[in-house]
């Protein structure tokens, strides 16, 4: 055997062992499947799924540009102009015990070149929702003011960190609050300022009539204060009625020691409405006790709302203001907001 022959034998022999082939073709990956971002309509509108769960999220929020006008409104300045931006997710779930929620609004503030998004007030709330109970940083029903720009029907901050539950049954609701007082001075026992309160409502809606009542008692201060709302839809508009009644100096209310308020709200069409008001408020003075007593006030003033288009709205205040003895003043904003 030649080596020629030899080296042919070997090749073949090697060949018939190994399986040797051709060479497999390339075949490309197939891509990942991708998940879409769905409709989740079991909320309402403007919520989606977050990818990879069964939880829905809704974004929304504004941006508002605001100028007031009065009386030294920015030092001896007698107008001031600022930016708000806020943001909120509502994130909700279903569950045995119901909708799970959970709120996140986020606000900010930009005027003469500061902002206040390195604050505690950038978070404006977050709260975690079950079953009728709400616990976390929320607005009070003692911010749920008539709608114009008029009255004013609570003091202090109203959002606040709170333990409350609401019960809601068609067109009736009640619920209670434990609630943490803090962000409104020492009061008048030199204590330091982080106290505890209770407010409560009520509220139904009987036909063309809806009517609200609702109660704050500062444990601290040892005063509260009980405030009653009424709409009725008469004519082309929205008649309200509202009156506040405080025993002391308290965390809910420390305008005055009763108020008595009314507006007309007139909904000319679509884009326009008109909200004449006015309120009296009877001892705006407060002693060392927390006891009301001194001058009386008044206000009054018109509120202009036109929606320009859809989402993108200005509004128009203007009140006159005046304390018995004292000075008046008239004051007043002008603003545009973008809602999305």
């Amino acid at each position: 055997m030649n080596i020629k022959t030899l080296i042919l034998s070997s090749a073949a022999a090697l060949a018939t062992v190994s399986g040797a082939h051709a060479a497999d073709a390339i075949v490309a990956a197939e891509p990942e499947p991708m998940e879409y971002v769905r409709v989740c309509d079991a909320f309402g509108t403007g919520y989606f799924y977050i990818p990879g769960t069964e939880t829905c999220l809704k974004i929304g929020g504004y941006v508002r540009f605001q100028t007031d006008i009065g009386r030294d409104a920015s030092n001896t300045s007698d107008w001031d102009s600022f930016t708000r931006a806020q943001l909120q997710f509502t994130a909700k779930s279903d569950t045995e015990f119901g909708a799970l929620t959970s709120v996140i609004a986020l606000r900010g503030q930009a005027d003469n070149g500061a902002s206040t998004a390195n604050r505690p007030e950038f978070v404006d709330a977050a709260y975690i929702e079950l079953a009728g109970f709400r616990v976390g940083f929320q607005y009070n029903w003692w911010d749920d003011d008539m709608s114009g720009e008029t009255d004013t029907l609570a003091s202090g901050p109203t959002n606040m960190n709170s333990i409350r539950y609401q019960y809601e049954a068609g067109n009736f609701a009640a619920g209670i609050s434990l609630d943490e007082l803090e962000g409104y001075g020492s009061g008048f026992n030199g204590e330091a300022d982080n106290n505890f309160g209770v407010s409560g409502q009520i509220s139904g809606k009987f036909g063309a009539v809806s009517a609200y009542l609702l109660g704050g008692y500062d444990t601290d201060q040892e005063n509260g204060a009980v405030r009653g709302i009424v709409y009725a839809d008469i004519g082309p508009g929205t008649l309200g009625i509202a009156g506040v009644y405080a025993s002391g100096y308290n965390y809910y209310y420390n305008e005055s020691e009763w108020t008595v308020a009314a507006e007309y709200a007139l909904k000319i069409n679509d884009k326009w409405t008109l909200t004449p008001g006015a309120q009296y408020f009877s001892k705006i003075d407060v002693d060392a006790d927390g006891d009301f007593g001194g001058d009386d006030a008044w206000v009054a003033g018109l509120t202009v709302d036109y929606k320009i288009t859809e989402n993108l709205a200005a509004k128009v205040t203007a009140n006159y203001n005046k304390i018995d003895g004292g000075d008046d003043q008239t004051t007043g904003f002008v603003r545009l907001q973008r809602s999305f």
